[in-house]
């Protein structure tokens, strides 16, 4: 049997994985809520706190740094 072959590249298939951790975590009631009300028009919710997270790392790296 003759082998079919679909394409030369040794390219992977599917979308480019972009979160390679997670973590859930939990809030106080309400918090999550407040999260939605400043919430940009079309902004995620797990974007805002990745983002959030990602400033309070730089703000406490930078802190510690002499």
């Amino acid at each position: 049997m003759t082998e079919l072959l679909i394409s030369n590249t040794s390219r992977p298939v599917g979308r480019r994985q972009i979160n390679h951790e997670q973590m859930p975590a939990r809030f106080p009631e309400g918090t999550l809520a407040r999260i939605d009300a400043v919430l940009a028009e079309k902004e995620k919710r797990s974007d805002f706190v990745r983002e959030a997270v990602e400033r309070e790392l730089e703000r406490r790296e930078q802190e510690k740094s002499p």
